[in-house]
């Protein structure tokens, strides 16, 4: 079965789904942190689903397609770090940040396969 769109992907799912964990968990910080860890933690996770989409549509320029998945792969240690910050300050349970950390290792290596090994995921340019 062929891939058609950035939905498909697996590595976008997995993104997807961690994302709206981390909105459902953020929903519980602080109100002192709205406008600070709870908006950048958001964006961030978002962030990753929204550079694959956009990697997705650029895949007939391969430097394009690399560059976003290096975004996208960079968003998602960003989201690791804002993780960390929400767990210090006692935001998120221990096991709760382990897991989304281990979600993002997951997926950070998923984009790196794929930054490392582009020309499956390239389109051809059509002979005529």
């Amino acid at each position: 079965m062929s891939i058609k769109s950035h939905g498909e992907l697996d590595v976008y799912r997995i993104a997807f789904d961690a994302a709206m964990e981390i909105f459902r968990l953020s929903k519980g910080f602080p109100k002192e942190e709205t406008y600070s860890l709870t908006d950048q933690i958001r964006r961030s996770s978002r962030s990753v689903c929204s550079n694959l989409a956009e990697a997705w549509r650029k895949r007939r320029y391969q430097a394009a397609f690399v560059s976003k998945l290096n975004a996208a792969e960079a968003e998602a240690a960003e989201t690791q770090t804002w993780l960390e910050f929400a767990n210090r300050c006692g935001y998120l349970p221990g096991d709760k940040t382990s897991e989304l950390r281990r979600t993002y290792d997951h997926v950070i290596g998923k984009l790196v396969r794929m930054i490392v090994n582009p020309d499956p995921w390239i389109l051809k340019k059509e002979s005529t």
